[in-house]
């Protein structure tokens, strides 16, 4: 059975996997929608 977090555990690892992210931001290409509509065409390929 899964553990409860307590809120400063929840806090924490919010804290950490937000630190993770600016460590390492992903690229933005245009709008959401852009992003969506070139990753289609790539899978249509």
């Amino acid at each position: 059975m899964a553990k409860t977090l307590s809120k400063e555990e929840r806090k924490a690892m919010a804290r950490k996997a937000m630190e993770e992210r600016a460590k390492s931001p992903k690229k933005a290409n245009g709008s959401g929608f852009a992003q969506i509509d070139s990753d289609a065409e790539k899978l249509s390929k």
